[in-house]
């Protein structure tokens, strides 16, 4: 499975929010300058993740994003679905929980369970990084400060 740059990209800009919007909203024009992402990309992101309910915006002078619940309660995995949609590796009905992918041998196949077990551990390990352990890693926080006065 490969993510596209909506997930790689959002989930570096979604980090940075969390690193740097502890104490106020944080503009997309920093954090477009720290993570060398367009501001035009970012608004983007931004609106898939503020539909999914993980981030809120304030208007004004002081205006930006902040992260919209406590960071560890949103994990990897919440971040990606909202950008990516579901994270399955490849199209199967074996594994696919809406049941929208059709395949006509899919009760004689075995290979699916290959395909949901993958699926599984994707899911699982994306699941259980929240955003908060990622914050406490991130080293960046001193950066936050220069660009965003």
């Amino acid at each position: 499975m490969k993510l596209s740059t909506k997930g790689r990209y959002g989930l570096r800009a979604f980090i940075d929010l969390a690193v740097c919007g502890e104490s106020q909203p944080v503009s997309l024009t920093s954090i477009a300058e720290r993570q060398e992402i367009s501001v035009s990309y970012l608004e983007q992101l931004m609106a898939k993740l503020k539909k999914a309910g993980l981030v809120k915006s304030v208007r004004g002078v002081n205006g930006g994003y902040s992260v919209a619940k406590p960071v560890d309660e949103i994990s990897v995995g919440d971040v990606l679905r909202a950008l990516e949609g579901e994270l399955i590796p490849v199209e199967c009905a074996g594994i696919d929980s809406n049941k929208t992918t059709r395949c006509n041998g899919s009760s004689q196949c075995v290979s699916k369970i290959v395909w949901k077990r993958i699926n599984d551990s994707i899911n699982d390990t994306v699941d259980s990084i929240n955003i908060g352990e990622l914050v406490k890693e991130s080293t960046r926080q001193p950066a936050c400060e220069s660009l965003d006065k």
